[in-house]
């Protein structure tokens, strides 16, 4: 397996899911996983479902030039949005491998999170254009590489109750 930028904090508990090389749009992609980070692995899977449905929708923070504003974005806090489907189906077929790589290593499905998910450029596919008066011109598409970790939830340990300490007088 290919090297991740993020180490899960137990290998035991986590499993990982990656693509590359990704014929999808980079930025729709990226703003997608920003989307659903940190959250439940069955909860993201019911909101990717929501978007391509159009009944949820994707808040647009980084790459967010010429975006059309919404107001479905309110529930976000912001004002622009949009319905990346390609990116979508992407992710869920990454998240549905994830499950199953879980499901292999014996972790409870339930109690998944998704840890990390990190979207990053791929090489430029090339095609060409033909213009007026003999020219042409660069086609590029923008495909990325995805790489996601999900988790099972740690349980919170209540911190341990502090001794008096005395302090030393002499060295």
């Amino acid at each position: 397996m290919g090297r991740y930028a993020a180490a899960p904090l137990d290998e035991s508990k986590s499993a990982k899911a990656k693509g590359s090389h990704l014929r999808v749009h980079m930025k729709n992609t990226r703003e997608t996983a920003m989307a659903i980070k940190n959250m439940p692995l069955k909860g993201a899977i019911q909101y990717l479902e929501d978007v391509k449905e159009k009944k949820r929708i994707i808040p647009f923070r980084r790459f967010k030039g010429d975006v059309g504003r919404h107001a479905q974005c309110k529930e976000f806090g912001v004002t622009q949005g949009r319905w990346p489907v390609k990116s979508c189906n992407y992710l869920l077929d990454l998240l549905r491998n994830a499950e199953s790589n879980a499901e292999t290593k014996g972790l409870d499905i339930d109690n998944l999170t998704i840890n990390h998910i990190q979207v990053n450029q791929a090489p430029y596919m090339r095609r060409r254009t033909y213009r007026a008066h003999g020219r042409i011109n660069p086609y590029m598409s923008s495909p990325c590489h995805i790489e996601l970790i999900v988790g099972e939830k740690f349980e919170n340990v209540p911190k341990a109750e502090e001794t008096a300490s005395v302090r030393k007088t002499t060295r």
